[in-house]
């Protein structure tokens, strides 16, 4: 690789290449130098930016944490309008069509990167706990508006649908749901605490 060459925003060009590697060929081939050809970069760029390959990783999963809290704040905006089986069934592909299946499988594989995250404070399973929060808090809105019953279990109701969410979207080798499968499932989740 060309050295001496100025990179725009280089830690977003690595994060977006080592993306574009975990959604095409999985967490086992995500390596530096792999990272590093994706990106069109030296390799040194990027531990330049970083301290090794684990706190890359890290940092990267984090990143990808940070867009999903970012979304909290849409979706919830969006309570009082359009149908809540419409609205959740949305955000659930949107939340799995992203990388977060893939984050998923990067910090179930590497152990260091796990244990970063949890020294970091990141608890639970990273993505899928901030996508839980981000549906908790949408669905909490909308039955402060009266759209869901006033007993709804939401402590219950967001993980079962990220659960279910994750289910239907974790086998990187086959095609998305249907948009119809991740409505039913919705559905169904949702079908006691709708109000009658």
């Amino acid at each position: 690789m060309p050295t001496g060459i100025a990179i725009r925003d280089a830690r977003t060009q690595l994060f977006d290449a080592a993306e574009r590697i975990l959604l095409r060929d999985g967490p086992s081939a995500l390596t530096s130098r792999a990272v590093t050809d994706e990106a069109g970069c030296a390799k040194g760029v990027l531990h330049r930016h970083f301290a090794d390959f684990d706190a890359f990783l890290t940092e990267l999963v984090q990143d990808r944490i940070a867009r999903i809290e970012g979304q909290t704040e849409v979706l919830r905006a969006s309570a009082g309008s359009g149908a809540v089986i419409d609205n959740v069934s949305g955000a659930l592909v949107v939340i799995f069509e992203s990388v977060a299946v893939a984050v998923i499988g990067l910090v179930i594989f590497r152990d260091e990167v796990r244990a970063r995250l949890r020294r970091a404070g990141v608890g639970g399973i990273p993505v899928l706990s901030e996508a839980s929060v981000m549906i908790g808090r949408y669905l909490e809105a909308e039955r402060d508006l009266g759209r869901l019953a006033s007993d709804a279990d939401i402590a219950t109701l967001a993980p079962t649908l990220i659960g279910a969410g994750h289910l239907l979207f974790a086998d990187r080798s086959a095609q998305p749901p249907e948009p119809r499968a991740v409505t039913r499932v919705v559905t169904t989740v949702l079908a006691g605490a709708l109000p009658k």
